[in-house]
């Protein structure tokens, strides 16, 4: 049986059309949208991990 991962509350100020289309975003997938934000986070993170340099 797989646990369920530890949550913390996160708050911030974004942009009102910006959260607009996220939600509607989510509402369309049917999915929720701290899901879709989680799935967003994890894409930025690959997108900017630092890659290791060749060992020459």
């Amino acid at each position: 049986m797989k646990l369920p991962m530890k949550k913390k509350m996160f708050s911030t100020l974004i942009n009102n059309d910006l959260l607009k289309e996220f939600k509607k975003l989510a509402i369309d997938l049917e999915r929720p949208a701290n899901d879709i934000l989680e799935e967003a986070m994890r894409d930025l993170l690959k997108k900017y991990e630092k890659k290791p340099h060749p060992k020459k």
